[in-house]
């Protein structure tokens, strides 16, 4: 796994237990770009088909992961989005991270990720941060469907082929 996903996966889908849910993307192609600043050439830009059924599909998924690993997930409504806390542990880590998200989840949002890790594994920072600019393209492209993603050098998959695939993994 690429560890500048970790504070995403950490802060962005463990808001399906909370009281307050964040909103659905409009339906259609979103470009996603996230930056860890002060790294060079680790940017990584994507484009991902959706529909309302596709974005909770992906909260619901991930959700069992977040509820095992996670302590504390607690989201709170702001005047301008939202801001989430976590205390998470993964693979002996434990990551304490904050997010703020901003925008309309209609044609643009942002999310600011920042988190600390106690025993780090080998290769992730003790501090690190994280930013999601997420922009609304317009309908999903010919041939595409909800769910598919676009990495990248052109890789694609789509986000049911993961589900696909967790279920081949083996149980504890």
């Amino acid at each position: 796994m690429r560890f500048w996903l970790l504070p995403l996966l950490v802060a962005v889908p463990v808001t399906a237990a909370q009281a307050i849910d964040l909103p659905t993307r409009k339906p259609g192609l979103w470009e996603l770009k996230m930056q860890r600043p002060g790294t060079a050439g680790d940017d990584v830009t994507m484009q991902h088909c959706t529909d309302e059924t596709t974005d909770k599909k992906m909260t619901a998924a991930v959700q069992p992961m977040a509820t095992e690993a996670c302590t504390k997930q607690d989201i709170q409504k702001t005047a301008t989005g939202y801001v989430n806390d976590t205390v998470c542990n993964i693979a002996g880590m434990t990551t304490k991270s904050h997010a703020e998200i901003n925008g309309d989840f209609n044609s643009a949002y942002t999310v600011k990720v920042t988190s600390q890790n106690e025993n780090p594994l080998p290769g992730v920072p003790k501090n690190a941060s994280m930013a999601l600019d997420a922009k609304w393209l317009g309908p999903c492209k010919d041939g595409q469907k909800p769910g598919d993603i676009v990495m990248p050098g052109g890789i694609k998959m789509n986000i049911a082929d993961i589900e696909k695939l967790k279920a081949l993994m083996p149980k504890k």
